[in-house]
């Protein structure tokens, strides 16, 4: 082996084995960031319609459409995220919740003093993405599959 790349080669070897942690930590974290919001929209339905119908700014549905469908992506695609299950949909799937739920709030996430909110979502992105192109891993329901079915994490 070349000298060069032994140093790589060592970082490689005891990284490598990191991977399924580090994808369920991000699976159980941005999970559980949107699965508490799915909640308390359900939890107080009244004033979540409330929001949709005069704080955010959902293109092409009513409110109240926008409302069902935002809570229900908020609750079904953490759960899979989580899972591993259909991983890089569920991860794909909450990227669309994410950027949608950017678009309708933008006219207050991006004034001054919401860097850090804005920031935020980017960074639920940028986890969700990592799920997207790598998969949920090993240590996921994908992960468990048997390999004949057709499915990779």
């Amino acid at each position: 082996m070349n000298p060069w790349l032994a140093p790589a080669a060592v970082a490689a070897r005891l990284l490598d084995p990191l991977q399924p942690l580090l994808l369920l930590g991000l699976r159980l974290w941005v999970g559980w960031q949107f699965l508490k919001s799915g909640w308390l929209k359900l939890a107080d339905w009244d004033t979540t319609l409330l929001l949709f119908q005069q704080e955010y700014r959902v293109p092409l549905l009513s409110p109240a459409a926008a409302a069902v469908a935002g809570t229900a992506g908020e609750l079904l695609f953490p759960v899979l995220l989580t899972l591993g299950l259909w991983g890089r949909l569920a991860a794909i799937g909450l990227s669309a919740v994410n950027a949608l739920a950017v678009f309708a709030y933008a006219h207050v996430l991006l004034q001054d003093g919401f860097e850090a909110a804005l920031g935020q979502h980017c960074l639920w992105g940028l986890m969700l993405l990592v799920v997207a192109v790598f998969g949920p891993g090993r240590w996921s329901i994908d992960g468990w599959w048997p390999a004949g079915a057709g499915r990779r994490y």
